[in-house]
């Protein structure tokens, strides 16, 4: 871009011309294009085909204590998948952790005499 001055010596630059505006639309046409089709990353291809016969999950989540913690704990059980996770409260790293993992559907299909 050229820069002009007027005879108050003020400087201003010039507007951009519709042309160059029109030539940087589609440029970015063209980018937007070859990222739509672009193939998914490996991560994001392989999360789908772990995830291809899971259901929506249907969720109730319970608050209650765990033994020798003194946090509260949250459980929150997919009744759709049959899933139970139990999270809790680190007030260090102001994030919940994850305390255990159960799989419902072993749980009720295993031996329960061991």
């Amino acid at each position: 871009m050229s820069v002009q001055t007027h005879e108050s010596g003020l400087s201003c630059s010039r507007r951009p011309t519709k042309s160059g505006l029109v030539a940087l639309n589609l440029g970015l046409l063209i980018v937007l294009g070859l990222v739509t089709i672009a193939p998914g990353a490996g991560a994001q291809s392989g999360a789908n085909r772990v995830n291809e016969g899971r259901v929506r999950g249907e969720y109730s989540v319970v608050g209650g204590s765990t033994l020798g913690q003194t946090a509260s704990t949250i459980f929150v059980l997919d009744s759709a998948n049959r899933e139970m996770i139990a999270l809790t409260w680190n007030d260090s790293t102001k994030s919940l952790e994850g305390v255990g993992y159960r799989d419902l559907v072993v749980d009720a299909s295993s031996d329960p005499d061991r």
